[in-house]
Formats: C-alpha cells, sequence, structure tokens
C-alpha cells in the first residue's frame, strides 16, 4: 500500500515516519502541496491519502482521487468540515480521522492566548528587548473570580473549562450535550445567556452549517461590553468583518485566535517575504488588542505522537477490513 500524504511539513514526516515504522508493508510520499483538484495527480500509484485541516476534499476531488485508485481518505485531525461525506460515502470510500488528540493542548494553548492578551507579555517582551521597562499600556485584569464562557464542551472544551475552573474563574458551558465530568464545575446555560454574562468568550465546537458565523453582528451585539473572544477551534465561527467592526467601536474589548476562516492560503508556510493579499486579515493585524498565532494550538510532542499513531492505526483498520472506531460515513 502506497500513501500519499498532503500538506506535509518536516514535523509530519518526523512523527508520521516513527508511527510507519512500527507497520509492515506501507510506503509513504510526501507532498508540501495542499489537497486540491490540481494536485490531485500527485497520488497517482497511491490506495490512500492523508490530510489536514486546509486540505480540499469536496466532491469533484473525491471523485478524481477515486479514479487514480484512491480507495482510502486519513485525515490526521478532528475535524471534518473540509470533507464532502456523502460523496465518499456514495463512492465506497474508507474515510477516518483523529477525534481526540491531546485534547489539554489545544485548551491549553486557549489559555496561553488569553494571559498573553489579557497581560500584555508579547509587548511586554518587546519593550524590554529595547531597553523600554515602563508600565503604561500593560494593564491587564485578574482572571480570579472573572467569568468565562465555554462555547462547545466536547473533549477540547471539557479541558478548558476545567483550566479555567481551576484558575478560580466561574464556567459557564453552553453545549447540545456538554460532558458530564464536568458536573459541579460548570454552569449550563444557552449561547445567548453565555454571550451577555462572559468576560471571556472561548470557542471549542465544531464547524458546520449550523455554527457557521455564530460569532457575528447580532452575537456581538449582545456579548459583554469589553469582552474578550478567544478561537482555537475553525476559523468559520466568526465572521471576521463583524468582528472587525466591534474592535473599531470598542464593543469587542480583545480578540485571540489561533484559526482564520480564510486561512488555507496563509498558515502553515513562511510568507515574510511576501505582500499578503488579504485586505481583512491585514486589517485584523492593525489591532493592538488582537493576537493570531498561525494554528498553532495542536502543536505538542504529545499531540503529534497521537495523530501520527491513530492515523496508521486506522489505515491498519482499512488494510486488515476491520471495524475503525474512528471511521466517518458508511465506514463507521
Amino acid at each position: 500500500m502506497k500513501l500519499a500524504v498532503y500538506s506535509a511539513q518536516p514535523y509530519d514526516r518526523r512523527f508520521l515516519e516513527e508511527a510507519r515504522s512500527a507497520m509492515s508493508g506501507v510506503e509513504t510520499v510526501y507532498f508540501s502541496d495542499r489537497l486540491e483538484l490540481d494536485t490531485v495527480p500527485l497520488a497517482q500509484g497511491c490506495g490512500a491519502v492523508c490530510v489536514f485541516v486546509n486540505d480540499k476534499l469536496d466532491a469533484p476531488v473525491l471523485e478524481a482521487l477515486h479514479a487514480l485508485g484512491v480507495r482510502a481518505v486519513l485525515l490526521r485531525c478532528a475535524g471534518f468540515n473540509n470533507l464532502d461525506i456523502a460523496a465518499g460515502m456514495r463512492l465506497g470510500m474508507f474515510m477516518a480521522r483523529v477525534p481526540a488528540y491531546a485534547p489539554e493542548a489545544v485548551a491549553e494553548h486557549a489559555l496561553a492566548l488569553v494571559m498573553t492578551l489579557n497581560r500584555r507579555t508579547h509587548r511586554a517582551y518587546a519593550r524590554v528587548r529595547e531597553g523600554n521597562f515602563a508600565l503604561d499600556g500593560l494593564l491587564g485584569m485578574t482572571l480570579h473570580g472573572k467569568t468565562v464562557g465555554i462555547v462547545g464542551a466536547g473533549q477540547i472544551g471539557a479541558a478548558a473549562a476545567r483550566i479555567f475552573h481551576g484558575m478560580g474563574c466561574k464556567v459557564l458551558v453552553s453545549d447540545p450535550a456538554p460532558a458530564s465530568q464536568l458536573d459541579g464545575l460548570v454552569e449550563r446555560v444557552s449561547l445567548d445567556e453565555l454571550l451577555t454574562r462572559s468576560d471571556i468568550v472561548s470557542l471549542h465546537c465544531p464547524l458546520m452549517d449550523a455554527t457557521r458565523h455564530m460569532i457575528n453582528a447580532a452575537s456581538l451585539a449582545t456579548m459583554k461590553r469589553g469582552a474578550m473572544l478567544v478561537n482555537t477551534s475553525r476559523g468559520g465561527l466568526i465572521d471576521t468583518a463583524a468582528v472587525i467592526d466591534a474592535l473599531k467601536c470598542g464593543q469587542l474589548g480583545a480578540l485571540a485566535i489561533d484559526v482564520y476562516e480564510q486561512e488555507s492560503n496563509l498558515f502553515f508556510h513562511d510568507h515574510s517575504s511576501d505582500i499578503i493579499a488579504d485586505d481583512v486579515f491585514q486589517r485584523l493585524m492593525t489591532f493592538p488588542n488582537v493576537l493570531v498565532t498561525g494554528h498553532q494550538g495542536f502543536f505538542t510532542i504529545e499531540a503529534m505522537r497521537e495523530i501520527a499513531t491513530v492515523t496508521f492505526a486506522n489505515l491498519a483498520c482499512y488494510l486488515q477490513g476491520a471495524r475503525c472506531p474512528n471511521a466517518l460515513g458508511a465506514s463507521a
């Protein structure tokens, strides 16, 4: 079996090869290119592809892959909003994901974003490097006693809730089916109530039709004035233009994002010598109360190792015709 790995970075190769060494009969080929219709031919001769969050897996791409002989799609991520499951089912393709890989990694990154933006440690670092020890402009708030709203209480959201609870915050959770292990630690409320009461709102829900642009002009208007918004889930949860308007008028006090709705042409690559043509993103970067990281919330040794291990376990299930607990669609 030959496996084509798209959107491959050096760190992907390191951990995937480590996991592959425990499996016989599998050859991997790596491509830095994102999977889209134009790059499908790279998978010629491969029976499976391994993809990441910004690879395109719509019906035309899946059909083109199937025509090449690809029969398995392995997502090395939890989210699958970029995959047309119905098309994959129609083609009889095996599809599987990595539903949970060190959820604490993303939750801890959300906390890091909050702490950095709140206490301006990124600005303080730059100042001190230049010999400037003035404190003006670095005033933050004490998180202990503040209200943190967690939108989506899956494994990552639950981990974030536990972290903020441990810091002495009052934690509100909005989720149709919140984790039972949070009983006694959080208050379950509607999304509207969460937005109204929270000093910090952290998004941890999947991107789907029902959640796309859930943070928009109307929902931003209901938030506590000056609140902080954090997104480490999927960029499409936020209407970026509406967020910019809310930042400009002071309705939104601060924004920390590890994801961006148009990130596919930006993130995971070095554009330091390029002119970034995305005017919305460039406008966002002009705000001193905005902090952006390039989709690194998952990026820990433990998470990368888990992603690689589960990805090859999913492939083993496909090759052996065994039931796969991480399968999607008809493969489940």
